[in-house]
């Protein structure tokens, strides 16, 4: 029934294309179908049985809200950004430290740089570990 596919599609225009998105609305479409051919069974004209069908479906905030959800974007691989920061914070402290050992040798003022530059991994670390909780 082009109506209800029509209407179904007009529905979920705002929600981007995937695989659950076209799943959800033709088996949205179906129960339609079916309430349809029930609501025509017992006596209603087509029109006033498609009419009827939709208004009782209702709204689809939810069903939105959901495929909106998981069709976000997620970074696929969280610890290879904790990983590229500790690399980078080592070489940066390296880098430091051997500056500090060849210009002024009787002061170790790398150390002080040192803890500002260590919090980038204890970030991404926190990062990766709540997303490893998540699963």
């Amino acid at each position: 029934m082009k109506t209800i596919r029509d209407h179904v599609e007009e529905m979920f225009k705002d929600v981007p294309k995937s695989k659950e998105r076209s799943n959800m609305m033709n088996e949205i479409i179906l129960n339609l179908e079916e309430k349809v051919d029930d609501l025509v069974f017992d006596g209603k004209e087509k029109e006033d049985a498609i009419n009827k069908a939709l208004i009782e479906f209702g709204p689809i905030d939810d069903i939105k809200k959901e495929l909106i959800g998981k069709s976000k974007p997620k970074q696929k691989f969280p610890g290879i950004a904790f990983g590229f920061s500790v690399g980078g914070s080592s070489l940066i402290i390296g880098a430091l430290a051997l500056t500090n050992y060849y210009l002024f040798p009787q002061v170790l003022w790398f150390l002080f740089p040192t803890f500002g530059i260590l919090w980038w991994p204890l970030a991404r670390c926190t990062k990766w570990l709540k997303s490893r909780k998540k699963k």
